[in-house]
């Protein structure tokens, strides 16, 4: 009990030490940096993703549609989902039309490969 009062008796003490005027014991400080905006960031990465890095998507979009071609033949599940996948890489980077037919032509050889190979 007595260690409370004491508590309370130097918190009083403490207190009466401050002369505010407006009667407000907070500290604030103000931000040195710039505010983020998260629209401005968005736009910039789409005109990035537009314009500049057109580097090696058409390769890619060639190579996921051997894939693709190659998987109707040989291991059509493993290199089927292989040519799904490079496919949709190819139309991130910007292949559209390549990535297109990369992803369609794999889902077909996966479906081949997993319901109708095996009666034959």
């Amino acid at each position: 009990m007595e260690r409370d009062e004491d508590f309370r008796r130097n918190d009083r003490e403490i207190d009466t030490h401050f002369s505010n005027d407006d009667g407000y014991l907070e500290e604030t400080a103000a931000e040195i940096a710039e505010p983020y905006q998260a629209s401005r960031d968005r736009v910039d990465r789409r005109e990035r993703d537009q314009v500049g890095d057109d580097s090696g998507s058409k390769g890619i979009g060639y190579t996921a549609l051997a894939i693709a071609i190659i998987s109707l033949f040989v291991l059509p599940v493993l290199l089927g989902v292989a040519a799904i996948v490079v496919g949709y890489i190819a139309r991130r980077k910007g292949a559209h039309a390549l990535g297109a037919w990369s992803i369609g032509i794999g889902i077909v050889s996966v479906i081949l490969g997993i319901f109708i190979t095996p009666f034959f």
